[in-house]
């Protein structure tokens, strides 16, 4: 285990239908990380899903981390907590939070 000093975690949510999730990963993938790596202080990512219930909707949770809220401004705009969609991927979910919040790394258990 390490401690981690200085890194930020920003969270966001959304739902969609399976088929909507899958398109969301894929994008996630290969559309959203190759922007987000060419920034300055973004550290990784991950994108969680959860099956909510039998008909097939899907809750997506991404997790991206980042060296300071300045880094952040840098990608979300002056107010970090709004969320940052572009249409392309707003047109595969059901609905997606308008905010996103940050907590601080206090211990970094990954090997």
């Amino acid at each position: 285990m390490t401690q981690t000093k200085g890194t930020i975690v920003r969270t966001w949510s959304a739902t969609a239908d399976a088929a909507g999730a899958g398109d969301y990963s894929r994008y996630f993938e290969g559309t959203l990380l190759p922007e987000l790596r060419k920034l300055p202080g973004f550290n990784g990512a991950y994108l969680l899903r959860r099956d909510l219930d039998e008909d097939g909707t899907v809750e997506l949770t991404a997790h991206t981390f980042w060296e300071s809220p300045e880094v952040i401004r840098a990608f979300a705009g002056d107010d970090i907590t709004v969320s940052v969609v572009e249409p392309e991927a707003r047109a595969m979910l059901l609905n997606c939070d308008g905010t996103a919040t940050h907590r601080s790394v206090v211990v970094d258990a990954r090997d």
